[in-house]
């Protein structure tokens, strides 16, 4: 990889000289967790089994400063983990080193027209935090050749769970995070549930000898490179000598990502080969849905062909899938849900993953031997592309040689979960879990959150997405019929505030994301009037929906299964807007959507006192 000209380097170095900028090492900070990342192009090859060879890329990437030896072509376009822990702060430094780019800044025409590629900020996704100042803050814009500090200050009652961070400059957020651009944050909590305070389930889920489970951290991103045809148009057959890379949003749109054959990754490796498992241990599978514009219907099945997986395209893979990954999906207990714990472990043979989402899920693996990663085919309502798509392989584990399950692994799950509160709960509160555990496998004691009552409620917020493709001179992305101006203040909140949203799409369906404070689901209605969000209801056959009531989340699918209002379906949330103030932003979770002007700005303030917002200094 080409240095960066002085032109950025320069810069860049005098304002780290006025940053402090340290070591990820706690021995010598306690408490501070740092990171010091370069934002620079990357030089690098991704695999690509259509052709069974690998192609160059050139991709906007984080560069870790603090790996020993310089970053190679073989590694992986997934930003470091960060891992936390509740009441500490993490530091990172973003040292933007890509070219200067004419269109950051520039004045007239439409905000909502893609732009500034190479000005960066960052977003730490479903994070607790302050969203101003230097802290979650992404209406800042880092240009080329300037180096700036984030700063979370983690609260110490931030529950535990999986997180994950990605650039959010309006105009170049899909861009960059289709780059790679992303990387998973898990906060590792240890606070024991007590009678009248529920904890961390990190405590729960331990080994006999007090260590903690085994987990996997997985990555799912959709790494959309192109190259160049013979008249200078967008291919995504990249012919050996070319390069791969990702300058325009022509390579964003409906159908796209089917069309172009590529397969989601897995932290950055494609049809990779996890490391390896013990059959019949439990562990935890942390799932973060880092990609743009794919849903994922995730599934583990036992491997039973012998087929090789190295040279298969996409639209070979429903067939090798058929041929080679058994019948029936392996069940999951899935924990949590956009890192909050759940009141209650779902048996699951799939897990739906919208763009934004993540999946905490305990896994057992019954037997020693292969087992395939499968992104299943889903109902085209359910899916961004509104297609039903093909299955895609996503990758293999093994599992080795262990304890053999031969009953139900529900069953089996249960037994343990209610032996691990056995050895790590308090004895005031051992007796209220164990039983939780009996009683259909609940977890009250590790819930973050009180639900919201309806007599908690003191507000209504109302919220409508919609693609505008009637108006003459092109396409416009919507919240309330408006497109995104980043100089108005759409919504005014009050601290301590509880609101309750309804939530609809008139044109298509949307990942709907609000940045700091979680909500809780209470209904999901579909066009007809049914509430398809209990545990156990049919939603046509789509399985994202139901189990989702009273679970908590800050991202949530908006579904409309076509192109007219009548055909949406009714979300209803409440949520609590707790602890900070300032300036943050809503928006759709298919970036490229919200680039083009599917984003609100949100603005939380203190009440008046009367029933009102102060505003400034009045």
């Amino acid at each position: 990889m080409s240095n960066p000209p002085a032109y950025i380097l320069e810069p860049v170095a005098k304002a780290r000289a006025k940053l402090e900028t340290f070591a990820q090492d706690r021995a010598t900070f306690p408490g501070e967790v740092l990171l010091d990342m370069n934002v620079t192009y990357l030089d690098r090859q991704i695999y690509n089994p259509a052709t069974a060879r690998y192609d160059r890329v050139r991709l906007r990437g984080y560069q870790d400063t603090r790996q020993a030896s310089p970053s190679g072509v073989d590694t992986p376009l997934v930003g470091p983990t960060i891992d936390v822990r509740p009441g500490e702060t993490v530091r990172i430094t973003l040292n933007n080193m890509l070219p200067q780019d004419s269109t950051c800044g520039i004045g007239g025409g439409s905000a909502n027209t893609p732009h500034c590629f190479n000005g960066t900020n960052l977003h730490s996704h479903g994070l607790w935090v302050n969203p101003s100042g230097n802290g979650d803050n992404v209406l800042v814009s880092i240009r080329p050749g300037i180096a700036f500090q984030y700063e979370y200050n983690i609260p110490a009652d931030h529950p535990a769970g999986t997180f994950w961070y990605h650039p959010h400059l309006h105009g170049s957020t899909a861009l960059q995070v289709s780059s790679g651009m992303s990387g998973a944050l898990i906060i590792r909590g240890d606070r024991m549930p007590t009678p009248t305070e529920t904890g961390d389930i990190d405590r729960l889920l331990k080994q006999p000898d007090g260590s903690d489970i085994a987990e996997r951290v997985l990555v799912l991103q959709q790494i959309q490179y192109a190259c160049t045809d013979s008249d200078g148009g967008i291919t995504y057959d990249c012919q050996p000598g070319q390069v791969g890379g990702i300058e325009s949003y022509d390579q964003f749109g409906p159908g796209t990502w089917p069309a172009s054959g590529r397969f989601t990754s897995i932290n950055g490796q494609v049809l990779g080969q996890l490391a390896p498992a013990v059959a019949g241990s439990v562990e935890r599978w942390r799932m973060i849905h880092a990609g743009v514009r794919d849903t994922i219907n995730f599934e583990i099945r036992r491997k039973t062909g012998s087929a090789a997986l190295r040279a298969l395209t996409a639209a070979d893979t429903d067939r090798w899938i058929d041929q080679n990954c058994g019948e029936d999906p392996i069940p999951y207990g899935v924990v949590a849900q956009d890192g909050l714990t759940m009141a209650q472990v779902q048996m699951r043979q799939q897990a739906v993953l919208q763009p934004g989402y993540r999946v905490d899920a305990l896994v057992v693996l019954p037997q020693a031997g292969d087992y395939c990663l499968v992104d299943a085919a889903a109902p085209a309502a359910a899916s961004v592309n509104q297609l039903a798509p093909s299955r895609r392989l996503l990758g293999i584990v093994t599992a080795v040689e262990g304890e053999t399950v031969n009953g139900e692994i529900s069953t089996y799950l249960q037994d343990w979960l209610i032996s691990a509160a056995e050895r790590t709960m308090a004895p005031d509160v051992a007796g209220k879990v164990i039983d939780d555990l009996k009683n259909d496998m609940r977890l009250s004691s590790f819930v973050p959150h009180p639900d919201i009552e309806p007599g908690e409620v003191t507000g209504e917020q109302q919220l409508v997405f919609n693609i505008d493709v009637k108006q003459p001179g092109g396409t416009f992305f919507e919240i309330d019929g408006q497109p995104y101006d980043a100089n108005r203040i759409d919504r005014t909140l009050p601290l301590n505030g509880v609101d309750e949203w309804t939530l609809r799409s008139d044109f298509v369906s949307h990942p709907f994301h609000i940045h700091v404070n979680p909500f809780q689901i209470i209904k999901i209605v579909d066009a007809a009037g049914n509430d398809v969000s209990a545990l156990g209801a049919d939603d046509d056959g789509d399985p994202q929906y139901p189990g989702l009531k009273n679970v908590w989340k800050d991202t949530l699918w908006i579904k409309n299964p076509g192109t007219d209002p009548s055909t949406r379906y009714t979300i209803t949330v409440r949520t609590r807007y707790q602890r900070y103030i300032g300036e943050f932003v809503l928006h759709c979770h298919i970036l490229d959507h919200e680039d083009q002007g599917m984003m609100q700005n949100v603005r939380i303030t203190l009440p008046d006192g009367n029933g009102g917002t102060v505003s400034g200094h009045h």
